[in-house]
């Protein structure tokens, strides 16, 4: 799989690997096995006698195999059983990982001098009582991406254990591994946990110093107290400890998307106030509203988002896992026989939900019942709509399926084993889209029954949402605080405040030390962030130091900026507005203009459009105002926080561009753009999303030519929306010089251009990267490439429902075939342009090409 490393461009040199076509890969493995063994046996010059098996296709273990090796490397094999392997008693390393095996054998008990044993990536469901209490000297095990739903109960009878690995498993359960006296680092992260045990962190003598146990449905700790490591897991029980009296807390994050006009707002509203409350069009939300409502059971957060385009852009900023995903649908305006209608108002909401947080919750509202000929088409309808998203559903299973089996029937399949684990991974995932609920939003017995049938959903799917936390007393009591903070007005009405402020504040009405208030206050402001009642960026350095009480404050802020009317907006600034930014009314013509013709915003008319919306809120604090909107010297939040989730990428308005200028060669060159060297009061921000066509990149561009190099970066099932919009901002940070399209952007390093473009034939999505043919060195062309590529890998990380592959197409003309890249992974220490030895490389239709055409390689 193409692993989603935190890649600089500087870094990317290196970083890939190319495979070489199926029908001309030399034999991986060597019919003189006896021979492969014995020269592949060497000693290292400190004792240990070592032996590399890895990548042979083996199927089970050869009897050839010197017993005394103390060394063993099997990865990536075709083993299913470990028969034999009781023979090895010298073993000290083993690596079985990236094979088949389901059984754990009996015979690992022999191997009484093992230290280190790696069998992650094999389909192990059980093992055996009776084998880890003869493993006394193992310290290292790593199980992980396997199918373990228990583990032994004689675990803890490994006593040398210091680093244990079962992430990617499906265990309820860890309570065995209580009692293991050396155990320093824990991994079980991605299991199906709800507890973990209080006894592997409360022990006198216990060695944690790492716990990693994110993704699992904890109840007790919750996962946002996971996150903060060992101490903050140690400082929880001890409060559970302190305070028996303990709270189990049912909040639900509920997100209202759908299309434009299709009644979320409505929905929302009339839950919240338990009667019909209609919403006139002028009053539609823009950008986000947050409510929350309270029942006896629940306390759910309403998350009412827009559906205009331009919002969704925005959307992934707030979009979180575990929450239940209410997806509303027109029902008057749907049409059955329209495929249009079905793509366009549920399945582009439900496919980019699964391809962001893969594992939601989603329940189908049908709305405007009312305006419906009669019962009869509402029921015709709901059918077709339920039809089709299982079917939906099952084609993408299918999908995935059928690319996992095209994998598997490589004639090298260990070069893809990393690809058919994010395919596993991916067919693991389990969207669940509940039936369709039709109601009449004007009824007041409508809306009783879609609160009730919400509540019904929420105890039913619990497991997926999460939506149970048990909570020490303390930690609601410090919850407490904040919103007595909030109401008592001493923290003010916009919300933004200090860390260590807030910290002073609650200190003064709680019985805490300062050091379990520290600890204490950044599992809530995590836990409350996830649910959406205040907003924490605690991985964004700069503002790490400040809390967001108030989230519909800093998305009105957003909204003043990424909106749907923004060019009216601009024409709309008065001049009062315009003189305290210093500008004159001409300018705010020119702002218009390039924002119509570049999507390009000045940062003069953000700042302008921001302190508008302060006014409206009636925010009077001068030097608040200046640290939301900024000064021509120092960005503010609001730019930070869109240059940061790549929203817009700086730029100047006036840039010169100068082909001929020094060349940025990742991992070579040490460059610093001239924005960073002196910040320019003519800048602004380019927002691709605001731009209509491609012309000015097709026009420096011209025509793709048969030579050119060319890369095409495939994703399963399709590329989510607003992906290529973020690409592109990614990509042209890279470098000073550089075009930008709507769906095009064209990259300038010295006297080469790079021209990064989404494509869709046939229904698969693709980003092609092309450069021109150089006349003699490769090696530039393909940095530049690579560095996009690097970036491409690290986006995609965000959405972990999205798999892709990368081809180069064979450059002969009309001829359909390609070469495959491999896994990207293991090779990230070596000289990629070395690896690929062959000086020409024939595809499966016969054409012959020079490899450095078809793959980095050094001319």
């Amino acid at each position: 799989m193409l692993h989603n490393k935190t890649l600089s461009a500087a870094s990317c040199s290196w970083f890939y690997f190319a495979r070489v076509p199926k029908q001309l890969g030399k034999p991986a493995f060597c019919p003189d096995l006896k021979h492969k063994v014995n020269v592949l046996i060497h000693n290292t010059g400190n004792s240990w006698e070592e032996c590399d098996l890895s990548g042979q296709k083996l199927k089970s273990l050869p009897r050839e195999l010197l017993t005394h090796v103390k060394g063993l490397d099997l990865q990536r094999n075709k083993l299913k059983r470990m028969t034999g392997i009781s023979r090895f008693t010298n073993l000290m390393e083993l690596n079985l990982s990236r094979n088949k095996i389901m059984e754990f054998s009996q015979e690992m008990s022999n191997l009484c001098q093992l230290e280190s044993l790696y069998m992650n990536q094999n389909n192990i469901r059980l093992i055996p009582e009776g084998i880890f209490p003869h493993l006394r000297k193992l310290k290292f095990l790593k199980l992980s991406s396997n199918r373990l739903s228990k583990l032994p109960s004689d675990i803890n009878q490994c006593t040398s254990i210091t680093h244990l690995d079962l992430s990617k498993n499906c265990l309820q359960n860890i309570q065995p591994l209580v009692g293991l006296p050396k155990l320093k680092e824990l991994f079980v992260e991605k299991n199906q946990l709800t507890e973990l045990p209080s006894q592997l962190f409360q022990n006198s003598s216990c060695e944690l110093t790492v716990c990693k146990a994110t993704g699992n449905p904890l109840r007790c700790p919750p996962e946002e107290v996971c996150v903060g490591g060992v101490m903050d897991i140690q400082s929880y029980f001890h409060q559970m400890e302190m305070n028996p009296n303990t709270h189990s807390a049912w909040t639900v994050k509920t997100m209202f998307l759908g299309s434009s006009m299709a009644g979320k707002s409505t929905l929302c509203r009339s839950l919240r106030e338990g009667k019909p409350m209609a919403v006139a069009v002028e009053d539609r939300t823009e950008g986000i509203e947050i409510s929350q409502l309270y029942t006896q059971e629940v306390r759910f957060l309403l998350w009412d988002f827009a559906g205009q385009e331009e919002y969704y852009l925005t959307h992934h900023v707030f979009i979180t896992p575990r929450a239940l995903v209410i997806l509303t649908v027109d029902l008057a305006s749907y049409s059955i026989v329209d495929p249009d209608s079905f793509k366009d108002q549920l399945w582009f909401w439900i496919n980019n939900i699964q391809l962001r947080v893969p594992n939601s919750v989603i329940l189908l509202v049908g709305t405007h019942c009312d305006q419906c000929r009669d019962q009869e088409e509402v029921m015709e309808k709901k059918k077709d709509i339920e039809e089709k998203v299982q079917t939906k559903l099952a084609n993408r299973r299918m999908v995935l399926e059928r690319q996992k089996k095209n994998l598997q029937e490589n004639l090298n399949v260990s070069l893809f084993m990393d690809q058919l684990d994010e395919l596993d991974c991916l067919l693991e995932y389990n969207l669940k889209v509940l039936n369709l609920l039709a109601i009449d939003c004007t009824k007041t017995e409508d809306i009783a029954k879609l609160k009730s049938h919400i509540l019904t959903c929420i105890l039913s799917e619990n497991a997926f949402l999460c939506s149970e936390s048990i909570l020490p007393k303390s930690y609601e009591e410090v919850e407490q605080v904040i919103h007595s903070l909030v109401a008592l007005e001493e923290i003010p009405q916009h919300g933004i405040i200090l860390l260590e402020e807030l910290s002073g504040l609650i200190l003064n009405h709680v019985k805490l030390s300062r050091e379990s208030l520290h600890s204490i206050l950044r599992f809530l402001l995590r836990y409350l962030h996830r649910i959406g009642v205040i907003i924490w960026y605690e991985d964004i350095s700069i503002l790490s130091d400040r809390v967001f009480i108030q989230p519909s404050f800093l998305i009105s802020m957003f909204k003043s900026i990424v909106r749907h009317d923004l060019v009216q907006q601009l024409e709309g600034v008065s001049r009062d507005l315009l003189m305290q930014e210093g500008a004159l009314v001409k300018q705010k013509f020119t702002w218009v203009d390039d924002l119509r013709c570049k999507g390009m915003l000045h940062n003069a008319a953000m700042r302008i459009l921001v302190r508008r919306e302060l006014e409206k809120l009636v925010v009077d604090d001068d030097d608040l105002i200046e640290e939301v909107v900024g000064t021509k010297k120092e960005k503010g939040i609001i730019l930070t926080l869109l240059q940061y989730f790549e929203v817009c990428l700086p730029t100047l308005v006036r840039s010169p561009l100068n082909p001929q200028a020094q060349d940025f060669i990742p991992g070579e060159t040490q460059w610093v753009s001239s924005r960073e060297a002196k910040r320019d009061p003519d800048e602004a921000c380019l927002f691709p999303i605001y731009l209509k066509d491609d012309l000015t990149v097709r026009h420096k561009w011209g025509e793709d030519k048969q030579d050119d190099l060319s890369v095409q970066v495939y994703f399963l099932p399709e590329i989510p929306h607003g992906f290529f919009h973020r690409v592109i901002v990614m990509t042209c940070s890279l470098y000073p010089t550089h075009w930008v399209g709507r769906e095009q952007c064209l990259l300038c390093c010295g006297n080469r251009l790079a021209l990064v473009k989404q494509k869709n034939k046939d229904g698969d999505w693709y980003i092609e990267i092309r450069c021109r043919r150089p006349e003699d060195e490769f090696r530039q062309s393909w940095d530049l490439i690579l560095a996009v590529m690097s970036k491409l890998f690290v986006l995609s990380g965000q959405w972990p429902g999205l798999t892709q592959q990368v081809h180069t197409p064979c450059p002969e003309r009309g001829c359909p075939h390609y070469f495959t890249w491999r896994d990207l992974e293991e090779i990230s220490n070596t000289d990629f342009y070395n690896l690929v030895k062959e000086e020409k490389l024939v595809c499966q239709g016969g054409h012959t090409r020079r490899t450095e055409l078809i793959f980095p390689k050094a001319k």
